[in-house]
């Protein structure tokens, strides 16, 4: 797996950081089991009376010992990196979006190496040439 094209295909379509997160967390769906990835919503009252899931304010990433997080405010993406051993945080950084997605490639092509499905969801991912 090329990181530098993982890691490309995972940057695309990042003008809109709210987009960004709802389509990164379909493509990650596609990809990694479905206790790695986590989502916190926003519970308006007006997405529940509409019955809709509130509109994503974090994603999670969980590989191995870390927990990668990415959330969207105000427009602005905040990107945290974690390293988690047994559920205890043993340290927690903010990091650039480009710290981020070169680090999540890398963590989801060493995912690829090991399994073969990821492996091929990936390479749909970077040849398709977008994240939808």
């Amino acid at each position: 797996m090329d990181l530098h094209e993982l890691a490309a295909a995972l940057r695309r379509d990042v003008a809109d950081i709210d987009a960004y997160v709802g389509v990164l967390l379909g493509t990650l769906g596609e990809v990694l089991p479905i206790d790695c990835v986590s989502v916190q919503r926003e519970q308006g009252l007006t997405a529940r009376l509409r019955g809709r899931d509130g509109r994503v304010r974090a994603l999670a990433v969980r590989l191995g010992d870390r927990v990668l997080t990415l959330a969207a405010s105000d427009g602005r993406p905040m990107a945290e990196v974690a390293h988690e051993v047994h559920g205890v945080t043993l340290s927690r950084r903010t990091v650039t979006l480009d710290v981020w997605v070169e680090l999540l490639a890398e963590l989801l092509a060493r995912r690829a190496d090991a399994d073969a499905a990821a492996a091929e969801a990936l390479r749909r991912l970077i040849h398709r040439g977008h994240l939808e």
